[in-house]
């Protein structure tokens, strides 16, 4: 999420984090602080009850985090940091081993060797797993029995069940894509079923959808028009902040004519987003209305009309203007506790009343039937099993007549526990107060009571992660490992290294990698974002975001990361390798097809070679060439001279892709292109910009999974904003040859065959120019060597088994 990326963002090491001197029937520490309640945590009779907090002592483990969305709910947890703090109280139907091998007998467990030693793996089921005859798979579960959440009821099918129907709900719009599965009936399931907001919009504002009220036509469209005036509003303040500079250009005066005058800033507004001009004191707007400055001037309320008009009144359309807030956003606030409603599903034709590949055997097992083999499948049946008693409402089950928990397309129920998750996992949730998360540990915890009491996720900046775990304000972190964190840590050991007396350094591989993204939808020339314009636009950044990888990311990690040229972690195995048939470096290759670099280059003339490509792929866009300035002079038409990109380097520049955006800005200035990079101290303007699908350019980073399937991020359907969507495509790529080979892929458990097609996707991807490769890097996950006990941390951590895995035989060294 959003931002998983969400977020659209990477499953951190750092989430596994947990150690304590406390045994179970150790009391809390006698005069523990107040903690203050989550203010944003909705008023419940059934929420996790709330304790004091400790205090920071020999049970309490305090881990330096990045900072929380709040989003902290199993089934819509966008950030990695929030999935984090809902993995903490939870626990998942299916384990997988150090290898990321499922395991397939976790009620008894299953002993498998790893670097030379055994280890016994068990979980919450046994799966079997049978292909039939005619191409259908069957998979039996057996649920663990005896297990409780932390509240003390029983855990059942039952929630594994309403778990299930949670994400298969039409409505719903996390980013599990459990749904996608070809399980019997689940096509059946979803078909017919619309939101009741979707109905409005596709009805439009003039229209009437017979299956929705008037009263809720209105109360949309009227919450539309008013978040609509804020929205234009906040487009002129942020030209304002960001672009008074200009103003003399294109508005014909300046910023302080405009500081305490809002029609003027609103008219300077209209001109620089391209939505009137100024001539001789007069605005003229797109829609041909005029304004004579010095006599009348222009509204929020007339500039929101222009853009309702410029877009025929399509709400999803106009998010294309966003400048901060999205319209989106702005309509909820309006729409107050009508919220809810507008979500609320709506039957519009035939809609099967269960899914019928999902079937319940008794209390503790399960029969799924899906229609075909999928070699994704086995990992997805591995859903987060919540409490149906708490997120649903145990009146609303019945599974004999298709009742699952809550209403078929209402998921308001759930989303009202979204902030203050519970779970059957080896911690129980406190608060988010402050900054700080507070677990406290589950003694009923089906693994053994865990030896910690206490454990805190307290939000950090990276540059204080190293610092605060040596003055003792974190005990776990996980910093960045470039130089200035190595050299931090070498300098606090005493001998010198990255595990000495005062830290301890535990590296394995990222599951996952940093790439630079594109919008298809905001980098475009004319309306078609798949045409060979709009490719060749975005590949004239993509080739000097590229040329300019090597030397940055060098100089940030060192020897802690390598360059990738594909849109895949290295960890895959079905990442391209060097020595592969088609093997090519990222953005190499010119507008006719031709490499770009030879052998002998040197990296000045590499750098000049990358930018007369670019400069070619600008031409093959359409933009306006001046050959004695040797310059770009205009635009095409849907495209821009001057874009963004969006950082996350907490405002300072601290990013392994920043001196990339620099170096890259320095060269687009040369031929009259305007980057501007936007660093803000805080990552959630990327997440929400990215939510809204509004940026062009951005820089973060990709979790992966076991399994390469790209359905999530790259298929058509899951484009941010569409609904049913996982909400993870924020390339906005549509390519139909695309979606057939990802389809195409899923189905082989031929992993040679599987990886032919995946290059095949990669290279489609690479030709949309909607991704650019950026880097590999180690996680590096610190531990105070005076406080924490070593001996109790997992051994042999790897990419897929971090050292939370085991949390509850970590401890914490005594108290000095």
């Amino acid at each position: 999420m959003k931002k998983v990326l969400k977020f659209f963002a990477l499953f951190l090491v750092v989430a596994m984090l947990c150690t304590a001197f406390a045994a179970c029937d150790q009391t809390p520490p006698a005069t523990p602080t107040e903690a203050p309640s989550n203010t944003d945590a909705p008023e419940t009779t059934d929420a996790p009850e709330a304790t004091a907090a400790p205090y920071v002592g020999a049970d309490t483990l305090v881990v330096g985090y990045s900072r929380f969305s709040g989003k902290f709910s199993p089934f819509f947890a966008t950030t990695a940091y929030d999935q984090d703090v809902a993995g903490m109280v939870s626990v998942g139907l299916i384990s997988t081993d150090r290898e990321g091998n499922v395991v397939y007998n976790g009620i008894a467990g299953e002993k498998r060797n790893f670097n030379g030693k055994e280890y016994t793996y068990t979980g919450m089921s046994d799966v079997k797993e049978t292909i039939n005859n005619d191409g259908t798979v069957d998979y039996n579960i057996k649920l663990r029995q005896g297990v409780k959440f932390s509240d003390g009821k029983d855990l059942t099918i039952d929630d594994v069940i309403f778990s299930i129907y949670v994400i298969c709900d039409p409505t719903y719009n996390g980013s599990t894509t459990f749904s996608a599965l070809p399980i019997e009936g689940m096509k059946d399931y979803l078909s017919n079923v619309s939101s009741v907001m979707a109905l409005i919009k596709a009805a439009g504002i003039n229209g009437k959808s017979d299956l929705v009220s008037a009263e809720d036509t209105a109360a949309f469209w009227d919450a539309y028009n008013k978040a609509g005036v804020k929205f234009a509003q906040t487009i002129s303040d942020y030209c304002f902040a960001n672009y008074g500079d200009y103003y003399p250009a294109y508005a014909g005066f300046t910023t302080d004519d405009a500081k305490d005058d809002n029609g003027l800033k609103t008219a300077a507004g209209m001109a620089l987003w391209g939505f009137g001009t100024v001539k001789d004191g007069v605005l003229t707007t797109k829609s041909g209305k005029t304004f004579t400055l010095s006599e009348s001037k222009p509204t929020a309320e007339d500039y929101w009309a222009e853009i309702a008009a410029a877009y025929g009144n399509d709400p999803d359309a106009i998010e294309a203007e966003k400048a901060s807030d999205t319209l989106a956003s702005l309509i909820e606030i309006e729409l107050g506790d009508k919220v809810d409603a507008m979500n609320k599903g709506v039957v519009t034709g035939d809609s099967a009343a269960n899914i019928k590949g999902i079937v319940k055997v008794n209390d503790y097992e399960l029969n799924i039937k899906m229609t075909e083999f999928d070699a994704t499948a086995i990992y997805h049946l591995g859903v987060t099993i919540a409490p149906l008693h708490y997120y649903g409402d145990a009146a609303q089950y019945d599974y004999a007549n298709n009742k699952f928990g809550f209403p078929k397309g209402d998921l308001a129920g759930i989303k009202a526990k979204t902030s203050n998750p519970l779970g059957a996992g080896a911690y129980t949730f406190q608060s988010y107060s402050n900054g700080v998360v507070t677990f406290k540990r589950n003694e009923g915890y089906f693994e053994g009571c865990p030896k910690i009491t206490y454990i805190k996720f307290q939000e950090t900046d990276d540059a204080d992660k190293v610092p605060g775990v040596q003055s003792g304000t974190f005990d776990v972190t996980d910093p960045s490992f470039n130089d200035t964190a190595v050299n931090a840590i070498k300098k606090a050991n005493d001998n010198g290294e990255i595990t000495g007396n005062i830290i301890t350094t535990s590296t394995v591989d990222n599951l996952g990698y940093g790439y630079i993204g594109a919008n298809a939808s905001t980098v475009k020339v004319g309306d078609d974002p798949a045409s060979a314009e709009s490719k060749a636009l975005r590949k004239a950044f993509a080739t000097l975001f590229a040329v300019h990888r090597d030397t940055n990311v060098y100089s940030y990690y060192k020897e802690r990361a390598s360059v990738i040229q594909y849109p895949i972690s290295n960890t895959s195995w079905a990442a391209p390798k060097p020595n592969d048939e088609g093997y090519a470096l990222a953005y190499s290759k010119d507008v006719d097809g031709k490499a770009i670099y030879t052998a002998d280059m040197t990296e000045a003339q590499k750098y000049e070679a990358a930018l007369n490509a670019a400069i070619g792929f600008f031409k093959k866009a359409g933009y306006t060439w001046d050959d004695s300035a040797k310059k770009f002079t205009a635009a095409p038409a849907g495209a821009q001279m001057e874009y963004e990109v969006i950082v996350p380097a907490d405002g300072v520049g601290d990013h392994p892709a920043y001196g990339v955006l620099t170096d890259t800005k320095a060269d687009l200035e040369k031929i009259g292109i305007t980057l501007n990079i936007n660093d803000p101290s805080d990552s959630n303007v990327l997440w929400d910009s990215l939510d809204a699908g509004t940026q062009n350019f951005w820089a973060a980073a990709w979790g992966a999974a076991v399994d390469p399937d790209m359905y999530q991020v790259y298929y058509s359907q899951n484009v941010v904003g569409i609904e049913g969507s996982s909400e993870s495509n924020h390339y906005r790529i549509q390519d139909p040859t695309l979606d057939e080979k990802i389809m195409a892929a899923r189905k082989s458990a031929d992993h040679a065959y599987r990886k032919a097609v995946y290059k095949e996707c990669l290279d489609i991807i690479m030709d949309w120019g909607v991704e650019i490769p950026t880097y590999q890097r180690q996680n590096a996950i610190i531990f105070s060597s005076e406080r924490v006990n070593m001996s109790t941390v997992t051994p042999d951590i790897t990419t897929f088994w971090g050292w939370m895995n085991d949390i509850q035989n970590l401890e914490m060294n005594p108290a000095k």
